[in-house]
């Protein structure tokens, strides 16, 4: 699929300022701020129940607000006491069934948004948007004929049809097979940026996160925890939460034992540190997978393969130190080592992630 950009000149940008938002008086969301350059892609990332469904219906004008503030493009669409209709607000949706129309061909789905435009600009853009989506020639395809993967094509072409300023997505490729949720999420990506649309993702799979959004907000019981990009969620998480939830890791005890300097059963690891944790503090630390390098000619650390998965390119080994620690570590696949094996280990941190022992608040 080819595709080419233009400016976003008309994108839209999304506000959220200290918004609440719940049903029947009960708030299921709690003072959420966070802004949406134009022309960017966002999402809300979180497990299910954590209220990033009941957020994007807020953005998109089906809920209102009970406190706080919503605005889109620089215009108020939701404070307490009114709503800007969801016609009103040049938002477009792609739902998680797709919701195409059976009985009209793809042409009809696209258009189905645009029927008061004139034949001959309604029939371009139905073609313009084939080309982009690399259906073309499918026009008088029906949407039983097409995969998943082309009925979400059509689904975002005709979510795009009216050139709506912002497209809220919610959970648009849950029905589809692991393997082809990142590579569509990708291409979804691509055409939103080839027509400078702002986009807004809700999805429980961080992979999809990570291949869709340029800034991601995780959030946990209705709050939220971090809005940042996917490589500061992965290395420098905000809290417990977002060090649990996003990417993989342990989290092992530690000590300050000078300035900059945490003892652990891997060792000394170094890295600024807070004043406030002078030596002889007790500390959690974050261990990644790639925190640690499997290196058996030069590796000071002892352990034990536990179990491993392999992954393809790489193996995920479940280690044991010699004091009972278990750690994660990714090495390339062409190092086969079996359970019961024991390795060694040498540090491969770029810097330290620590929380106050026992704490389940934010990083220092």
């Amino acid at each position: 699929m080819t595709v080419t950009s233009r400016n976003p000149a008309a994108a839209a940008e999304v506000v959220l300022d200290d918004v609440d938002v719940g049903y029947a008086g009960q708030r299921v969301v709690h003072a959420i701020s966070l802004e949406l350059p134009r022309g960017q892609i966002g999402c809300l990332l979180g497990p299910s129940g954590c209220g990033k469904t009941t957020l994007l219906r807020a953005i998109a004008g089906f809920e209102g607000v009970m406190r706080g503030e919503i605005r889109l493009n620089g215009e108020s669409v939701s404070r307490p006491g009114f709503t800007l209709p969801p016609e009103k607000r040049s938002v477009g949706m792609v739902f998680q069934d797709f919701a195409l129309f059976p009985h009209l061909d793809v042409a009809g789905n696209i258009a189905f948004g645009i029927r008061r435009w004139g034949r001959g600009d309604r029939d371009r853009r139905v073609r313009e948007l084939l080309r982009l989506i690399g259906l073309s020639g499918y026009e008088r395809a029906y949407p039983h004929a097409l995969s998943g993967g082309q009925q979400q094509r059509i689904a975002l072409a005709r979510a795009l049809a009216p050139r709506p300023e912002l497209l809220l997505l919610d959970e648009p490729f849950s029905n589809m097979d692991v393997e082809l949720r990142t590579d569509i999420a990708r291409e979804v990506r691509a055409i939103l940026r080839a027509e400078g649309t702002t986009g807004m993702l809700v999805t429980h799979d961080q992979n999809e996160a990570f291949a869709f959004a340029d800034r991601i907000a995780v959030l946990n019981n209705g709050r939220l925890s971090q809005w940042d990009s996917a490589y500061h969620l992965y290395h420098r998480p905000a809290d417990r939460f977002v060090a649990d939830f996003v990417g993989e890791g342990t989290i092992i005890p530690g000590k300050v034992c000078e300035n900059d300097c945490v003892e652990t059963a891997l060792g000394r690891i170094r890295g600024p540190l807070s004043d406030r944790f002078v030596p002889g503090t007790a500390l959690d630390v974050l261990v990644r997978p790639d925190d640690i390098a499997l290196d058996n000619e030069h590796g000071e650390i002892e352990a034990e393969v536990l179990s491993k998965a392999f992954r393809g390119a790489d193996f995920l080994y479940t280690l044991r130190l010699r004091d009972g620690t278990e750690i994660l570590c990714v090495a390339p696949s062409h190092d086969n080592f079996v359970v019961s094996d024991h390795v060694r280990l040498r540090l491969n941190f770029s810097h330290l992630v620590v929380f106050p022992r026992g704490d389940s608040g934010t990083r220092r």
